[in-house]
Formats: C-alpha cells, sequence, structure tokens
C-alpha cells in the first residue's frame, strides 16, 4: 500500500477540506484520536490544518462555525487531503479547485473522503479506477451519480493512494490505523483506550445496516433471511415476486413468509417495498433526479403510486420532503438538488 513517508523529526502533515454542512463527527473523529497520539509520545508526529475553497468560517452540520487555516490553493505541503462534506457539497469555483485537487494527487498527496466527502472527491476527477467506501444510506445516490466507480460495504477503504471511510466511527478506525503504521501497535492502543474505542476494526470490515422497524442490525439476522434481503437489494429498479425469492431459496413461500415474519416483524412483501422507497428516499435528498425518474429506479411504473407509498412510509411526499430540505441546506451553504 502506497503511503507517504515523511522526513524523520517530521510530522505526518494532514488537510481536512471542509464544504459547508460538512460532518462535524468526522473532523473530531480524526483530529482527537491525532492529537491524543502526540501527547502519549510527546512529540508532534501529526499536525493537521482545516482547509477552505474559500476564506471566512465554514459552518458544519451541528450549526457550529470553523475558521480554516487556509484555502485549499494554499494548503503548503501535505501528506494527507481528506474531504469532508454534504454528498450535494460542490466547489465554487470547480474548474481551478478541481485542477489544485489533481495537481496535490501528482505531487504525492494521498487523497480520501469521509461520509458524504466521497461526493465531491470523486466529482474532482481523481477516482477513476479506485474502489470507494461509501456510507449506506448514500449508496443508491451514489451509484445513481456515478455508476463506473466501484462501491464497497467496507467501513473502510485503502486502495492505493485512496482513503475513504464511511462515518465517523469509520474515520477514527482509520487513524487508529495510520497512528498504528507510524507509532506501533502499543501506542495505537493506548489512543483506543483514552477514548474507551470498544474494539479496532479491520479496514475490510463490513457496514452495520439496521434492520427495518426491528431496533437491530441486519448482520443479526438468520442466514437464509439475509439471503431473501440479498435479493431484494440486486432487485430493487426490476422488482421480483415473493415466490420466486423463496424458489431461489429452495423453500416454500409460506416458510419464508412465516420466518420473515418472526425475524423482521414485518412481511417480506412490505419488507421489499420499504427497502426500495428507502433507496427512493436517498435518491430525493441526496441526488438530483426527477421524482419521475427516482420512481423507474426503484421499480415504479411512475411517480403516482410511488408518492402514494412514500407518503404512508415518511409522513411526507417526495417534492415535499425535498422542498423542505432544500431550506436547511440553504441555512448551510449547500447546493440544493433541482426538482
Amino acid at each position: 500500500m502506497a503511503k507517504p513517508v515523511s522526513e524523520a523529526g517530521k510530522p505526518t502533515v494532514l488537510g481536512f477540506l471542509l464544504f459547508p454542512g460538512f460532518p462535524m463527527a468526522c473532523l473530531t473523529s480524526a483530529i482527537e484520536p491525532l492529537r491524543a497520539a502526540n501527547e502519549i509520545v510527546g512529540r508532534r508526529e501529526f499536525s493537521w490544518k482545516l482547509l477552505a475553497e474559500e476564506a471566512g468560517p465554514v459552518r458544519s452540520s451541528a450549526e457550529v462555525k470553523f475558521d480554516p487555516d487556509a484555502t485549499l490553493t494554499e494548503a503548503g505541503e501535505l501528506d494527507y487531503l481528506f474531504f469532508l462534506s454534504m454528498p450535494q457539497s460542490q466547489f465554487v469555483h470547480p474548474k481551478r479547485s478541481n485542477a489544485q485537487v489533481r495537481w496535490m494527487d501528482r505531487s504525492g498527496v494521498v487523497l480520501g473522503g469521509f461520509s458524504g466527502g466521497i461526493f465531491p472527491l470523486v466529482r474532482s476527477g481523481v477516482m477513476g479506477g479506485h474502489v470507494c467506501s461509501v456510507h449506506w444510506c448514500y449508496d443508491a445516490a451514489f451509484k445513481a451519480e456515478f455508476a463506473d466507480i466501484a462501491v464497497s460495504q467496507s467501513v473502510i477503504i485503502r486502495d492505493r493512494r485512496r482513503h475513504t471511510a464511511s462515518g465517523a466511527g469509520a474515520v477514527f478506525d482509520l487513524m487508529l490505523r495510520m497512528i498504528e503504521e507510524k507509532l506501533g501497535r502499543d501506542t495505537m492502543t493506548e489512543v483506543a483506550c483514552w477514548f474507551q474505542h470498544p474494539f479496532v476494526r479491520a479496514d475490510d470490515a463490513t457496514q452495520k445496516v439496521p434492520v427495518q422497524k426491528r431496533g437491530g442490525t441486519d448482520d443479526m439476522l438468520p442466514d437464509m433471511i439475509r439471503q431473501a434481503i440479498r435479493v431484494f437489494a440486486d432487485h430493487i429498479e426490476d422488482p421480483v415476486q415473493i415466490s420466486d425469492v423463496a424458489e431461489a431459496l429452495g423453500i416454500s413461500e409460506r416458510h419464508l413468509e412465516r420466518s420473515f415474519k418472526q425475524a423482521t416483524g414485518q412481511s417480506p412483501l412490505k419488507y421489499y417495498r420499504l427497502l426500495r422507497l428507502k433507496k427512493a428516499r436517498q435518491k430525493v435528498l441526496y441526488s438530483t433526479q426527477t421524482i419521475t425518474e427516482i420512481a423507474l429506479s426503484v421499480g415504479y411504473a411512475s411517480s403516482t403510486p410511488m408518492t402514494r407509498h412514500y407518503a404512508e412510509a415518511f409522513g411526507v411526499n417526495p417534492a415535499d420532503e425535498r422542498r423542505r430540505l432544500v431550506g436547511l441546506r440553504g441555512l448551510a451553504g449547500a447546493l440544493p438538488p433541482s426538482e
């Protein structure tokens, strides 16, 4: 795995590129373990800079403002540059800023993105041929916009000089890995224990996904039910009959109905419909597809039945939810999607 090698006695320098509405938890999950590692070894082995495309404070997802240390073009020497943003975030000056990111890549800087930050990172044109870790709640919107980019459900992907992490917990794990590689396992373990981090996940650990209306995660389900859900997930745009799923699993439809209800509290048909609607909701919230395009992409013949089912499931129709979110994004300064 290629990674920058700092000169002896020089700290590893990380740049965190902040977009309006960026997830604050990802930033603190990155900085705090690095700060702790410096304190434990008694020297500055890691340093960091907060960066923004333009000068001025950047408001986070929690409405807390951060003052960047420098603009992207004035970042200076970096070993790593990580994007932190909402999925909709874009550069104000894309030609200039994307060119700067590509220049950093040619200069040997490792590039990465946390959570929604993977979206503007890919838009910069530097992820071709690389695999990305994409948070499960952004998966549908990401695939809709970047069909040619390989996606992984692993919490962390370090693919050559591209590091992506699916969420704040994954960011903490990624920093622990960097600490271990530079300062050894003992220091990494002490940092984890400082924060009572329960365990250190391997890079290929799979994201945990909540089971709909059940209060658990999908890895807790019986194997047969997980197999059925995988079939559902593979047929979002082209829905399959429950009887066909049962036949593929080698069981009766009645047995699947009974087992599914026992494991999830829902019939397989209701679970499947809600799964498709949740994929639709991701695209309503995080993509620029029209409502009609979204309906077709999750297996509806038109937007009318999807809108009805969407309102039944989430208490608001998709167009109204998108308009409502535009106002919230406006507070953070992000670009809203079109209807």
